[in-house]
């Protein structure tokens, strides 16, 4: 299929595909090095069949093979593949090879055609006179011009040589140009020598460089497209490479977790054949060469019919030469016949790797190989180096866009799962555990399978494709002999995890993953085997469109993966498995608890109070001492409410603005505060921000107001953040910025004024920033003074060396793998005319540290307005921003951890609850005196009144207006004898006494509205009174006044006051600043009386809070309707 395929790809794939049958829920490919080396003995075993079949392969019989895949492998043949793929001896005729030991510059290799092709050898027939110029010992320099031997020279004292390739070099007796291509390896430098076509284009550093400028304009198209579509990413990337290289045929082969291959995009030519849709077993690209892609990224044949050439090398070595990073390594033999048997001539494989975080890993070790972009021709093909070159760097912007493609596929999966669990244990709570398979959404909605169950105090509850009850008992009974310790199970294989009855469970019912929720009750997922999941794409295949059995193609390789999985499901996937073990977690002590029919949780119902007011304390102190930070912050940081709305100004951007906080306060940010040119920037900022899409970088131009600067503008880099309540909702937007004017100043004169451009690039002054340019062949061509500060690199060290590679990689290394993949994207769209503005960029300087800074790169203009390069400058942020974010991070991430306590808290409350109106059920059903009945109705309202506040953990609903009532006929003497529980152990807690001053006709008045959320209303306010009264010895008191308020004959609504008063200076002002402010809080009361507030707007009423001179009181007016007529 690709450099690696083989011969052997039909076998019985009994190791790559093993079951895992794996305990608490851990699937079974987790332990890659363990399969990779069950792969690596396959992979032997399997080269040794093929070689003693001899040359043509044709005794070969790979059906043959799938019976004996359980030979055990001598480790010395394991060896011996090993180095026949390595260190294989030969090359492809198509260039010559040359191995120089570094230090003496001494040949210890070459190639048996190098000397005829670099001109070493006498047309006529040689003299005995005449000895072989290219021999082992020769000094490499002496086979190439004065002027090429001093560029190798200059590579071979490289830290990264590669980075410098191709070296352009002449032969010194043909003067034939060549691409030296050079890698280190164990006994010295390997030198590739691809001949170069005089009118090549790409033979200079400038054709170099065009080659990488038609790459950037098909990574430009693949950053164009709309994300969420990774097949599309796929589909354009295979185009762009067939327009790039003229292969016949361009695939995408991905590799699925369990190993095996699929292609999943193609570009070809109308006539061929199409292989969309095809997958192949794991062997078809042995570990060896997946391991050899990590290392040569891009792998070319030019000619599989083509007979290879033996490379020469010193006696004095100990084994044969490394040839792992060579461009010119020949394939290995059955290889070459699997490419002729497709009718395949030459092929260009290169690697899709994907890497871990940049700034958490910067090695080989974060690397995974997700699949690779497959190039197939017709007939003999060879692609000069340079485009080669250009077609890595394109998979390396591919592999970076992937990757983020990947991760938002994840987190919308994510998403979907926390969706699907907060359904389900929601409806477990409402209703008996058997609704999370009987209704929707069900437990298979949380994971892909044909089918699920519960298993559940012995009863049978299956949805979708399931065994039959007596089968799923005996798999329960299986479970309990076997598995009885672990929490679950999970396997593509119930035969090979050991199931006695898999046999006859048929195809339908081939992988089954298991959670153990109590010590009998299960939850089970399963699937059907793979077959059905394959199509083949684009092409028929009938049971009678017979393959040779004996010869290596792609549709013999595609039946023996059916032959392979016919009795297996899909493997499940570490996040399905992550997915199911949490939904198992979350559900396991509800079971419980319903199976236990008890209360025995409702003990916990206290501590669990106090752990939601202790961590509210903790928020409301993190909170607090943000709030004393980001205004004490040398950083300049502003926030808006959700209406744009200054809400937060701190000292440093009153003192660059000249505006005080207070007179701040409430402007707008877009109409009162930005320049005009600012004002589309901001708005999008903010659209951003309000729908949680963070954007950093972004420079706005703020108004002055002090009038000693009147007219001068302030130049700020923001970083817009959304701002979040306790339950994660967006109240509004902070920005914390760098103050950019002084810079911002100097370069709008170095752009747009046409004058001593030398000196003030030049210029030591302190606001020049750290500024390089580049010529069309992104060549330094400017290094200022500060950029030698910065770097330690001086200039006359840098002009004239590649800025991406010798410069940025070599004399300043880059942090991860893939930076400099970025770094080239950003330099070669300057160069192409698109500006980049803001870019992260990160290196370290020559005496290792480690700088971070933002990269902006413009295009450079000459007089006549040709683009002759690029300009780029460098802004480093300030230790000041730099600790306002490591703050700002930490706050998030306490704020993030109190929201999972938080919503933890919600989710557990709800079952002692359930205990409680267990028990006030029973107590219902006994003699009870009228005291004991209002007692048990008014803990029966305050019950009602906590489901309903935990429900209410998402607020936008009370925020926006669109809570839902519950409206009802009910007595107020109720609801005033449920806010009064509410606060009598305070009350005796804090020796204060309760006055009440509540007419008698009031316990009976009936009207009719939402009595949860009037209780829930009356009693904050009360609390807060009682919370802040005098004490001891003090009081409290509550008034109500009834007034009848008649609308017309038929409609009467009773207008009724509540005050709730107390002596003294009653709330502080903290409180009532929460409890009136529309977006922003800092204890959780003034959170509470927030809400209340605008709770008591939806209900008709309204709350004010009046202060006198000796007492403070609530003053509380709700307007309800009266059922029928009267009082």
């Amino acid at each position: 299929m690709a450099s690696g395929n083989r011969a052997t790809q039909s076998q019985n794939h009994h190791h790559q595909a093993q079951s895992s049958g794996t305990s608490n829920l851990r699937v079974y490919h987790t332990d890659s090095m363990s399969k990779a080396i069950a792969q690596y003995t396959m992979d032997a075993r399997l080269h040794a069949v093929f070689e003693q079949s001899g040359e043509s392969g044709k005794s070969f019989d790979y059906s043959q093979s799938v019976r004996t895949t359980t030979q055990s492998v001598p480790e010395q043949q394991i060896t011996a593949y090993l180095s026949k793929i390595q260190r294989g001896g030969y090359i492809q005729p198509f260039g010559c090879m040359l191995a120089v030991d570094e230090a003496t510059f001494r040949v210890v290799a070459f190639s048996e055609n190098a000397r005829e092709m670099l001109g070493l050898t006498p047309q006529s027939v040689p003299s005995l006179e005449k000895p072989e110029i290219l021999l082992v010992g020769t000094d490499v320099r002496s086979l190439f011009t004065p002027s090429s031997g001093v560029l190798l020279e200059k590579a071979f004292g490289a830290r990264e040589i590669t980075l410098l390739n191709p070296v352009w070099i002449h032969s010194k007796h043909s003067g034939r140009p060549f691409y030296a291509i050079l890698h280190r390896i164990d006994v010295g430098i390997v030198i590739d020598l691809e001949p170069a076509r005089t009118e090549d284009p790409t033979l200079s550093i400038a054709g170099a460089v065009q080659s990488q400028k038609l790459a950037v304009r098909a990574i430009s198209h693949l950053q164009s497209l709309p994300g969420g579509d990774i097949n599309l990413l796929c589909e354009t990337v295979v185009e762009n490479v067939r327009e790039l290289t003229g292969y016949d045929r361009v695939m995408v082969y991905k590799f699925h977790e369990d190993e095996h291959g699929e292609v999943v995009a193609e570009s070809k030519r109308p006539d061929l054949e199409p292989y969309i849709g095809l997958h192949y077993p794991a062997t078809d690209i042995p570990q060896a060469s997946r391991f050899l892609f990590k290392q040569n990224r891009v792998r070319m044949i030019a000619d599989c019919h083509a007979t290879s050439i033996r490379v020469i090398q010193d006696e004095e070595l100990m084994q044969p030469l490394c040839l792992v990073g060579s461009t010119l390594r020949a394939p290995h033999g059955c290889h070459a016949q699997y490419m002729a048997n497709m009718g395949s001539i030459a092929s260009l494989a290169m690697a899709v790797i994907i890497n871990g975080n940049d700034e958490e890993s910067s090695g080989r070790n974060s690397m995974r190989l997700w699949g690779l972009v497959v190039c197939h021709h017709t007939s003999a093909r060879c692609i000069p180096f340079p485009l080669r070159y250009a077609c890595e760097f394109l998979m390396q912007a591919f592999g970076l866009q992937l990757i983020m493609e990947l991760q938002l596929a994840s987190q919308l999966s994510e998403k979907h799962v926390l969706r699907t669990q907060t359904l389900l244990c929601d409806m477990l709570l409402r209703d008996s555990p058997t609704g999370i398979v009987t209704q929707s959404p069900s437990i298979m909605d949380l994971v892909k399978c044909d089918g699920a169950a519960l298993y559940y105090q012995g009863k049978y509850y299956p949805i979708g494709v399931t065994p039959t009850e007596v089968q799923i008992k005996d798999i329960a009974e299986w479970l309990l002999a076997n598995h009885r310790d672990s929490t679950g199970l999970s396997t593509d294989s119930l035969a090979d995890a050991g199931y006695p009855g898999a046999a006859s469970l048929g195809d339908a019912v081939c992988g089954m993953a298991v959670a153990f929720i109590t010590s009998r009750d299960f939850l089970f997922w399963f699937r059907s085997h793979t077959a059905k999941e394959i199509k083949w794409g684009g092409a028929k295949h009938h049971p009678e469109d017979k393959d040779d059995g004996q010869k290596m193609h792609p549709r013999s390789s595609f039946k023996a993966f059916l032959e392979v999985v016919k009795s297996r499901s899909l493997p499940w996937e570490n996040a399905e498995m992550d997915a199911i073990h949490s939904l198992q977690l979350i559900l396991r002590d509800s079971f419980r608890d319903a199976t236990d029919g008890s209360n025995s949780k409702a003990v916990v119902h206290a501590p669990l109070g106090e752990l939601e007011l202790q961590g509210m304390d903790e928020l409301s102190s993190v909170a607090r001492e943000m709030v004393r930070l980001i205004e004490t912050a040398t950083a300049p940081i502003f926030a808006v409410d959700v209406d744009g709305c200054i809400n937060g100004w701190n000292a440093k951007v009153a003192e660059l603005t000249g505006l005080s906080v207070e007179e701040a306060m409430g402007k707008s940010l877009l109409h009162d505060l930005v320049y005009k040119e600012s004002e589309e920037t901001v708005d999008r900022l903010l659209s951003h921000a309000l729908r949680g899409e963070e954007d950093k970088n972004v420079e706005i131009k703020l108004r002055t107001f002090d009038s000693q600067q009147h007219k001068k503008a302030v130049f700020v880099v923001v970083n817009a953040c959304s701002s979040r309540d306790y339950t994660n909702n967006i109240v509004g937007v902070c920005f914390v910025g760098q103050d950019v004017t002084g810079q911002k100043v100097v370069m709008d004169k170095f752009i747009h004024i046409q004058g001593d451009y030398k000196a003030i690039v030049h210029s030591p002054n302190p606001l020049i920033p750290p500024i390089f340019a580049s010529d069309e062949n992104t060549v330094c061509s400017e290094w200022n003074t500060a950029m030698e500060k910065l770097t330690g690199c001086s200039r006359e060290d840098i002009i004239g060396k590649m800025l991406a590679g010798e410069i940025f990689g070599g004399s300043c290394r880059l942090k991860g793998p893939d930076a400099l993949t970025k770094f080239m994207i950003v330099l070669h769209n300057a160069i192409g005319g698109q500006d980049t503005d803001k870019f992260p960029f990160s290196f370290f300087d020559r005496n290792g540290k480690y700088v971070q800074a933002l990269l902006t790169a413009n295009k450079r203009v000459n007089m006549e307005g040709q683009i002759i390069g690029a300009f780029c400058f460098l802004q480093i942020a300030s230790p000041e921003l730099q600790q306002a974010l490591k703050i700002q991070r930490q706050q998030e991430k306490k704020c993030f951890s109190r929201m999972k306590e938080l919503a933890y808290i919600c989710q557990e409350i709800k079952n002692p609850l359930s205990g409680i109106r267990f028990t006030n059920s029973l107590l219902e059903a006994t003699d009870l005196t009228e005291d004991q009945k209002q007692f048990l109705e008014t803990s029966a309202a305050c019950e009602k009144q906590i489901l309903k506040i935990i429900r209410d953990v998402d607020l936008e609903s009370i925020e926006d207006g669109s809570l839902e009532l519950e409206k009802a006929e009910f007595l107020l003497g109720s609801v005033i004898n449920a806010v009064v529980s509410q606060v009598m152990i305070l009350l005796r807690e804090r020796d204060l006494q309760l006055i009440r001053d509540i007419p008698e006709e009031v316990k009976t008045l009936a009207v009719y509205g939402d009595q949860v959320r009037i209780q829930q209303v009356l009693a904050d306010f009360l609390l807060n009174m009682v919370r802040n009264a005098p004490s001891p010895d003090g009081w409290v008191e509550i008034q109500v006044r009834p007034r009848l308020k008649q609308i017309s004959e038929e409609v009467n609504f009773m207008h009724i006051e509540f005050r709730m008063v107390c002596p003294g200076e009653g709330l502080p002002s903290d409180l009532i600043q929460d409890m009136f402010h529309s977006s922003r809080w800092i204890t959780q009361e003034g959170l509470g009386l927030s809400m209340c507030r605008k709770i008591l707007k939806l209900i008709n009423g309204e709350v004010q809070y009046i202060r006198e001179s000796e007492r403070c009181y609530f003053l509380i007016s709700i307007e309800l309707p009266i059922p029928g007529r009267g009082l």
